[in-house]
């Protein structure tokens, strides 16, 4: 049955569609990022604002390529440490990426879900995909197909019902300022512990 759901998420997003799914925290909106006009339906749906860029999920680190520029070195030990996991980390973008799907910015939002659906789900696209959380912007996300349903009626292509998430905490997100890691926005994984090869970190928010 799931496998069956994947194939047709699969074919749908490849078509220009938009498919909900869970992650480890909420049920995310995926779309094809290489797809401008798919992008807009998905900012249309959720009602988001131009500049907000939209995260992207991938297999794994060794994916990473098409949608980055560069790999900062601080970055490698939260990657080899929190991926797979919710923490989102926020690279230089590749020119070729479409601004909507950086928000305009010159960055793209990246990470690796643990969740057994979401990763198949990437896997069998066999690149990346968006995974925006299932909401209208400023509202709470969704966490079961039910959910999604309710949010958007018939507006979503297709739906792959993996049960209820977790919720609570988004991923936390990472990024560079001033050449400091800095915690943009909080969330399930902590990182103000100390981490391998670091002294603690001074994240700020």
């Amino acid at each position: 049955m799931l496998k069956s759901s994947i194939n047709a998420a699969v074919e749908i997003i490849l078509k220009g569609g938009v498919v909900a799914f869970p992650t480890e925290t909420y049920y995310g909106l995926a779309v094809d990022p290489e797809n401008e006009s798919a992008l807009r339906k998905l900012y249309r749906l959720k009602q988001r604002e131009s500049e907000k860029a939209v995260l992207v999920l991938i297999e794994n680190s060794n994916t990473i390529g098409s949608l980055v520029s560069d790999v900062p070195d601080e970055y490698r030990p939260l990657m080899a440490k929190y991926w797979p996991g919710p923490l989102t980390l926020i690279f230089p973008a590749r020119k070729t990426l479409s601004p909507l799907l950086t928000g305009h910015s010159g960055t793209v939002g990246v990470r690796v879900s643990p969740h057994p659906v979401a990763a198949a789900l990437v896997k069998a696209m066999g690149r990346p995909i968006t995974a925006t959380s299932a909401n209208i912007s400023g509202n709470n996300p969704a966490i079961s197909a039910v959910d999604v349903k309710s949010i958007f009626s018939n507006r979503i292509d297709y739906v792959v019902d993996g049960g209820e998430t977790t919720g609570g905490l988004c991923s936390t997100l990472v990024g560079l300022k001033e050449g400091m890691l800095t915690v943009f926005r909080e969330g399930q994984i902590d990182l103000t512990t100390e981490i391998s090869g670091y002294p603690p970190l001074r994240f700020t928010t």
